[in-house]
């Protein structure tokens, strides 16, 4: 009988119905599981369910019955898909789920981030407005969407999304060609020109060695309009350290970030040491968490175990 093992249940949430493949199989899950332990709990698996337990090439020579890795996520860099591909293990992601529930995020950043929510609220509780004297008043900047120039980093699905609702606002849409390109596509614009040129700058790109610190010093020393930076993407595609150099040199007014380079974050993180300044918002990696979107997730990752055991794959990634 096929052996599922699902190794880190806990990040997947209690809202949603956990159902199981229709075929028959033997079923063991875990909260979560540490690397060190991957192996013990996965020695009899045929397939494997991760989101954000790490398979790489070490684990899975010692994993001989592993036939598949659904992963529980779109991203897969936590899986060494080159030595998956050698090994016959195939890898299926999930895709498209969070079309709504990351957009929706997005917009909340840029709104609470333009508008001063959080300074107000801040200037609310500590008493301001009682002291303020009259109906309202003016201790932070308030800007409109509309008319800014949003630069969109990364046009899959989620991109386009961003770029729907941010048109809807009344916004500039740049999208931006890959970093380095001499000659982009005529619908895209060169990478320098949307860093020089964007109100906001949204990141919806992959983590890959390519991406890697795709925005870090000196792309914030040309950004002419000292732009909020949204990355609900992948931590790692802007060096931390020199965003919080730029906020201090006034390179950037804002933040509005969903994932760090290390989730949780340790406790040396420059951005959780300025995470209580108004202008800077950090959310636990949520943004793809809605309760209708964690669903389609979990729908999809049972679609493709039972694809797989029917000897029709869908989703496989392959090696880069």
């Amino acid at each position: 009988m096929t052996k599922i093992v699902f190794l880190d249940r806990k990040t997947i949430g209690p809202s949603v119905d956990l159902k199981r493949p229709q075929f028959p199989h033997e079923w063991e899950e875990y909260e979560k599981t540490a690397p060190g332990e991957v192996v013990e709990r996965a020695r009899d698996a045929d397939i494997v369910i991760t989101n954000k337990v790490p398979i790489d090439t070490d684990t899975l020579s010692q994993l001989p019955k592993l036939r598949m890795i659904a992963v529980a996520a779109t991203g897969y860099d936590i899986i060494d898909v080159p030595a998956c591909d050698t090994a016959n293990v195939a890898v299926a992601n999930v895709r498209g789920y969070a079309i709504q529930t990351v957009p929706e995020h997005v917009m909340a950043l840029m709104l609470a981030l333009s508008r001063s929510l959080v300074a107000y609220r801040e200037d609310v509780i500590d008493g301001a407005w009682q002291r303020a004297g009259q109906f309202t008043f003016f201790s932070h900047p308030i800007r409109d969407l509309a008319d800014q120039t949003l630069g969109i980093i990364g046009y899959g699905a989620i991109g386009e999304s961003v770029a729907r609702l941010a048109s809807a606002f009344g916004m500039r849409i740049l999208i931006a060609g890959r970093k380095g390109e001499d000659v982009v596509p005529e619908e895209r614009t060169p990478f320098d020109q949307v860093i020089r040129e964007s109100d906001i700058i949204s990141l919806h790109t992959p983590l890959t060695p390519e991406t890697r610190n795709l925005i870090a010093r000196d792309e914030f020393t040309v950004m002419q309009r000292r732009p909020i930076i949204i990355n609900t993407a992948r931590g790692g595609l802007v060096n931390e350290a020199d965003l919080v150099s730029a906020l201090d040199a006034g390179q950037v007014r804002a933040i509005g970030f969903d994932c760090l380079t290390r989730e949780p974050p340790a406790a040396d993180n420059p951005l959780m040491a300025i995470a209580d300044r108004p202008n800077v918002i950090i959310t636990p990696h949520s943004a793809w968490a809605s309760d209708t979107a964690m669903q389609t997730l979990w729908d999809q990752v049972i679609a493709n175990i039972e694809a797989f055991q029917r000897g029709e794959p869908v989703n496989v990634v392959t090696p880069a």
